[in-house]
Order: C-alpha cells, then sequence, then structure tokens
C-alpha cells in the first residue's frame, strides 16, 4: 500500500488526488489527524486512517501494510518539527516500508538563515541513516507565499518588503505531481533530488512586475529596512514572532539560498511548471 501523510492539507491532499490518476483506490492509504476530514476520500475507496506525528504510537495502525510511506514535512515551527518528521520516518521504516519518501526544499541546509532549512536538512540526515532506500524530494519554494506580502501592494500600487533575492517560486500543483509520480513510480527520483522547481527565479521586483501585468496598474517595488518593515508588520496586525520569521525568509533569499533551478521537475511531470503569473492570477482570483 502507498501511504500519504496529511492528506487533508494543501499539499498532501494535490498529492492523493495526482496518485489516484496513476493507481488504483484500494492500493492507497492516508494518515491524517481528523479522518471526518477526509470523508471524501473514504468515498473514493481511499484507506483513511487516523495519524498524528507527535503521537508515534498512532502511526503504526495508520503505516500498517506500507510500501512506500511518504512523510509531508510537518508544519511545526522549532524542534518540534525534525521530532515530528523523524517519529514519522521511524514508524515507516517499522511498518516495513520499503521506501520512504519525504517533503524537503531545495534550500535545505544546516546553515540556512532561513529555520525550517535547518529542519529539512536535519531531517535528510535521519532518513538516510534508516538503512531503507528513500527519496527527499527537494521541492522549490512554494509560490502561494507570494499571497501573504501582496496585499497591501494591490490597494496602494507599493510593494514594500525588505531587501532580497532570487526565489525559484513553484507552484504545490506541480511538486504534488512529482511527489505523485516517485511515490507511485518504481525506482523513480531516488535519493536526494536536484531541485524540483520552475525554471525561473524572480525577485520582489520581479513579482511587482507581475501584478502589474495581470492587474493593469503600475505596481512599484519598495525596500525597506528590516526593522522598519517588522514595525509596519506588527502595527498591522502580524504577531512579532511571525514577522521575525518572515524577515529570516527575507535574509535567506538576499544571501542567495533560493535562487537554484533545474529542469527536473519539468522533466518529471512532462509538462512547463506554473508561472508565478498564473500562481498569482489564481490568488488573485480567490480573494
Amino acid at each position: 500500500m502507498l501511504i500519504v501523510t496529511g492528506a487533508t492539507g494543501h499539499l498532501g491532499s494535490l498529492i492523493v488526488n495526482r496518485l489516484l490518476e496513476r493507481v488504483p483506490a484500494d492500493r492507497i492509504g492516508v494518515s491524517v489527524r481528523d479522518v471526518s476530514k477526509a470523508a471524501d476520500l473514504t468515498e473514493r475507496g481511499v484507506r483513511v486512517r487516523a495519524g498524528d506525528f507527535t503521537e508515534p504510537d498512532s502511526l503504526k495502525h495508520a503505516f500498517e501494510g506500507a510500501e512506500r510511506v511518504l512523510v509531508v514535512s510537518a508544519a511545526i515551527r522549532g524542534g518540534g518539527a525534525l521530532t515530528a518528521n523523524s517519529a514519522a520516518i521511524d514508524a515507516a521504516r517499522e511498518a516495513g516500508a520499503q521506501r520512504i519518501l519525504y517533503t524537503s526544499h531545495q534550500a535545505a541546509s544546516p546553515v540556512s538563515l532561513f529555520p525550517p532549512q535547518q529542519v529539512h536538512a536535519a531531517t535528510e540526515e535521519h532518513l538516510k541513516r534508516q538503512g531503507v532506500p528513500y527519496t527527499a524530494l527537494r521541492n522549490g519554494f512554494y509560490a502561494s507565499a507570494l499571497g501573504y506580502y501582496i496585499g497591501a501592494a494591490l490597494e496602494t500600487g507599493t510593494l514594500a518588503v525588505p531587501q532580497d533575492g532570487p526565489v525559484s517560486w513553484t507552484a504545490h500543483e506541480d511538486v504534488a505531481e512529482a511527489a505523485a509520480f516517485a511515490l507511485a513510480e518504481d525506482g523513480a527520483l531516488e535519493g536526494v533530488t536536484p531541485p524540483l522547481t520552475a525554471p525561473h527565479a524572480l525577485d520582489f521586483a520581479d513579482v511587482a512586475d507581475v501584478l502589474s501585468r495581470i492587474t493593469g496598474r503600475t505596481v512599484t517595488r519598495v525596500v525597506m529596512d528590516d526593522d522598519e518593515w517588522t514595525s509596519a508588520a506588527v502595527a498591522g496586525g502580524m504577531p512579532r514572532s511571525a514577522a521575525e520569521f518572515s524577515l529570516t525568509m527575507f535574509a535567506a533569499s538576499r544571501n542567495g539560498e533560493f535562487n537554484a533551478t533545474d529542469p527536473t521537475l519539468e522533466a518529471t511531470i512532462g509538462h512547463p511548471a506554473k508561472t508565478v503569473h498564473e500562481v498569482l492570477e489564481t490568488v488573485l482570483r480567490s480573494r
């Protein structure tokens, strides 16, 4: 059985939908914290079981009969994410999985200025030590994150954020398709993958240009001092901890951590990756 964790989340649900296009539903199992939110998958014939990374014993039942397990990285800040990811990987190994896959990031590094990349790097090391064939899917930076920063720009015509650098903004839909392929196909994307990214890296000046083309009004990119931006974000209602966390993303991007692109994603999915223009059009339609 092919097991996907976090199957009611944004990425996990997309992966399961793509997987259903490749294999019969009775070959797919999902691990979710709240089974009531996966009723649609049950109706489609997918095995749905409760599993929580923070309660490792629950994963024994969720992963029962696993041939391969795809661990969608835990959305927890701090050291808890590494503990949770490691628990899921351990449970997959104990369930007898013949391959363990993990959704990592193209900038995974123990010295990254963006803390989640340190977690991904440590999780990859834990995965490698299990003695089980594995795949670390080094996904590009999720383009949907741009939605957090463009709201004011749509109202004022000014995209005012800290100094940044090029980022390989990549759509969830594309990396989900690659993950489903890697889970379903024998020998696909073994080991640590190349960066699974769209073909272009854009900075926020480029994003402002894209917004201008989509909206038909000029959007100007303005560089803000880090402290000034943090204060403005907090004044606008963002918790200080969230603002300071976001600032680490800008610091990492201007350090060049996300300025990597590679053709592997498009070669794997067999069609062009979504562009930032396409992703932002979708974001704006949903507002």
